[in-house]
């Protein structure tokens, strides 16, 4: 699998342990290599594992990696993921279903993938994904931070750390939506969706493994408030220096100096 890339710089806020590396794509291969060796490991443990994914650009490498590993056996993963638009069109590129299917589950096969299906009845729709959710423990989280420090579409506006939901419908706020054009997944503010569907901060706080990859100069004010910031639905991701086992994989553009 070639070299291991070495961070940069190592330190731990709080309970949260932060490993810089030099590019996204050693961010994104380390992160990578470090959750395949932890599903390899619980999967000699457990008969299967379920896991939480991300759908965002920042997220490329990382799912590659996590793609190329042929030790991993995937038929033994019920797979989920974290937020979807509501009201575009089902064949609509920007879903991040589609994303997900595309980067990831479609190369790899989980044994059991769960869509959120936003494109009728959202009431019904968290109903049914949130008593998914709810058979049995998350083993692992994979995520990122927004711009304005949003995990999944907790935007600072609707996040709450002690949300009795599993998953909820949310409107978004505009540096959320302007993130999505930063992106280049939709070609102007106008385009992007004003709602979608998240699971709650608590939902990916119960997991037992998270692994966050930040890349990006856009994303610099963000991680230096997650780390520097007081934990605050402010700034939603600083709740994750609250968690046991979480790992925030940034590099040079996204830490800073």
């Amino acid at each position: 699998m070639g070299l291991q890339p070495q961070p940069v710089k190592a330190e731990t806020v709080d309970h949260l342990k932060v490993n810089v590396y030099a590019n996204r794509q050693d961010l994104g291969m380390s992160a990578g290599r470090a959750a395949a060796a932890r599903i390899k490991e619980l999967l000699g443990k457990k008969t299967g594992i379920r896991m939480i994914f991300a759908a965002a650009p920042s997220q490329n490498e990382f799912l590659d990696t996590l793609a190329a590993d042929p030790e991993i056996d995937w038929s033994r993963i019920t797979a989920f993921h974290m937020d979807e638009y509501i009201g575009l069109p089902n064949d609509a590129p920007q879903k991040f279903s589609r994303f997900l299917c595309e980067r990831l589950f479609d190369k790899v096969k989980p044994g059991t993938v769960h869509l959120i299906d936003s494109s009728s009845s959202i009431e019904a729709e968290c109903k049914r994904y949130g008593d998914l959710i709810r058979e049995a423990p998350i083993d692992i989280v994979c995520l990122g931070i927004g711009e304005n420090g949003h995990i999944a579409f907790n935007d600072p506006p609707v996040a709450d750390f002690n949300d009795p939901h599993v998953i909820k419908a949310v409107e978004l706020d505009d540096a959320c939506r302007q993130q999505q054009v930063n992106d280049g997944c939709f070609p102007s503010f106008g385009d992007v969706p004003t709602h979608a569907l998240t699971l709650t901060i608590p939902t990916m706080m119960s997991g037992s493994y998270l692994y966050c990859m930040v890349p990006g100069p856009t994303k610099r004010n963000a991680v230096v408030r997650t780390l520097s910031g007081d934990i605050s639905t402010e700034c939603p991701s600083t709740v994750l220096r609250r968690h046991p086992e979480c790992t925030l994989y940034v590099d040079r553009d996204s830490y800073g100096e």
